[in-house]
Parts: C-alpha cells; sequence; structure tokens
C-alpha cells in the first residue's frame, strides 16, 4: 500500500483517537483517580481493602480502553484483509512468468484496489466513531454512577 494512503488511515485514526481520548477516556481517568484517592483517605481500611477499592476504581476505564483498543484492532484486521484478497487476485491473475508489461499492469490494479479497501475502509471510521462514543458514554455514565464525585 502507497505510503500516502497508510498516512490517510493513520491521519484519520489519530484524529479519532484524539477526540475519544479528550471526550471520553480522560474525563474517565479524572474519575478514576478520584475514586482512588478517596479509598486511600480511608485510614481504618485495611491495606488489603484499599487496594480492592482502587482496583475497583479502575475497572470501568479498563474496560473502556480495552473496548476502544478491540475495536481499532478489528477495523485495522478489515483493511488488512481486503489488501490481502486485492494480493490474492493479482496473484490469481498473474501466472508463474509475467512479462515486465504484465507485472506493470498487475502492480496497478493492486494499487487500484488496495485504494479501493482504503477508501472504505476511511468511510467505515465515522460509523465506528459514532458507535464507539455511544458505548462509550454509557460507560462514563456507569462509572460516574458507581464513583460520584
Amino acid at each position: 500500500m502507497e505510503i500516502e494512503q497508510q498516512k490517510r488511515v493513520e491521519d484519520a485514526t489519530k484524529s479519532i483517537v484524539s477526540e475519544l481520548d479528550s471526550g471520553y477516556l480522560r474525563k474517565m481517568q479524572a474519575t478514576m483517580y478520584r475514586c482512588a484517592a478517596r479509598c486511600c483517605e480511608d485510614s481504618s481500611s485495611s491495606m488489603e481493602s484499599v487496594h480492592r477499592c482502587i482496583e475497583n476504581c479502575q475497572v470501568s476505564l479498563n474496560d473502556a480502553q480495552n473496548f476502544v483498543q478491540t475495536e481499532f484492532t478489528s477495523c485495522q484486521n478489515r483493511l488488512q484483509r481486503c489488501i490481502l484478497e486485492c494480493n490474492d487476485a493479482v496473484k490469481d491473475k498473474m501466472g508463474s512468468s509475467p512479462t515486465q508489461d504484465e507485472v506493470k499492469k498487475y502492480s496497478d490494479e493492486f494499487e487500484t484496489c488496495a485504494v479501493k479497501c482504503v477508501d472504505k475502509h476511511v468511510e467505515q471510521l465515522p460509523i465506528m466513531t459514532k458507535r464507539m462514543k455511544e458505548v462509550l458514554s454509557k460507560k462514563m455514565q456507569q462509572s460516574s454512577l458507581y464513583y460520584p464525585n
């Protein structure tokens, strides 16, 4: 895949990650730290109890971060599968000893196919982002119910 296409995917992904971080994950992280601080303020609790309390504070944030990572991994896997299908299609057409002209032709076919994969992938990102925001919004609400400020 061309460097330009890789950059398109990376730029779009970075933008989404930044938006999710500032809009959801960082707020959940702040809630988690406030919760953990409250755990530590209880001087009558045992060390084990404080550690359990802190671990409980981390659950929602960890779930949210794992969810985001899983979504991006799945998205990346779909893009890779699409590009592998392009590669397979070209290999099937090429034969065992292609001429230079055939190699050029099939390289162009592969590139066209790969660009379509990237286009399709980038078009799907807003849908994925919307779904992630909905899930993160629910997780954020749940974490603030369990760990009020």
